[in-house]
């Protein structure tokens, strides 16, 4: 959700029980000008929160002219003070799964995860416990990167791919239509392409590079996993997803007006295939 326009555009997440005090609102809407102009982003979006069990996270990203490019990620518990997350490795991704459980609000805190490890062959084998520590300042930059990854989407078209490869925000966007906007097609995951299949490569062959460059959630898999809801008529259309439960996307139809948010505990749900 961009910065610019937070107080207003939070209330379309409303009905999703997003919901943000005034006093946090004064808050985020000083503190991210900052933020911008001190790291001298071109946008700055507030992406959520993270809720924890003594304190939550507030997260926020800086991106430059590129989208794909240099995204860097800040954490605040006050959403007055910000402190800068490390990208998260594939080392530290792995890492990260072994921690279980909800986060605790100390970014310093380490979770432990003990192995049994079996040494040598034969009679003379042994078993060796080894301990494991995971920070949850890692663990939260690792599963911000797969919620972002899994269920972060943007209308068709509202991103375009220069001759260059970078990714940049569409200034002739006007927004989905209402017929357009009820159809899991016209809506993209914000990130590189990963289903390449031959179905998807002979379609892409056919679609604008321009425009298309990304994966529709028509291609998503469990199918279902996403709940699409029109609310004020046709005015507003939201999209929830049920792998990451907080997860909401807003647009307004007919016009540039988009954006999403993750209010969760940062636990995927493991259970959807099961329950669709």
């Amino acid at each position: 959700m961009d910065a610019v326009g937070l107080h207003l555009n939070i209330d379309y997440v409303g009905s999703s029980g997003v919901i943000l005090s005034p006093e946090l609102k004064a808050g985020l809407q000083t503190s991210l000008v900052i933020l911008q102009n001190e790291n001298k982003f071109d946008r700055v979006y507030f992406w959520g929160k993270i809720m924890g069990v003594k304190d939550d996270y507030y997260i926020a990203q800086g991106v430059y002219r590129d989208e794909f490019g240099g995204r860097r990620t800040f954490y605040s518990k006050d959403c007055i003070r910000w402190g800068l997350l490390p990208p998260a490795t594939a080392a530290m991704r792995e890492k990260s799964k072994l921690a279980k459980g909800r986060f605790t609000g100390d970014p310093s805190y380490e979770y432990e995860h003990t192995t049994v490890k079996k040494v040598g062959e034969g009679e003379e084998a042994t078993e060796e416990e080894e301990t494991i520590t995971i920070k949850e300042e890692d663990r939260l930059s690792s599963v911000i990167q797969e919620i972002e990854e899994d269920v972060r989407i943007v209308p068709r078209g509202a991103f375009i791919k220069t001759p260059t490869g970078e990714v940049i925000s569409n200034r002739s966007f006007d927004g989905l239509t209402v017929s357009e906007s009820a159809k899991l097609c016209n809506y993209m995951h914000f990130r590189e392409p990963v289903v390449l299949t031959q179905k998807s490569l002979l379609q892409r062959a056919n679609l604008d590079k321009a425009i298309d460059f990304m994966d529709s959630l028509e291609e998503d898999i469990p199918r279902g996993s996403w709940a699409l809801q029109f609310e004020r008529g046709s005015g507003l259309v939201v999209l929830r997803s049920l792998l990451w439960q907080g997860y909401v996307f807003y647009h307004v139809p007919g016009t540039r007006c988009s954006g999403s948010v993750y209010f969760g505990n940062g636990e995927k749900n493991l259970d959807l295939p099961f329950m669709l």
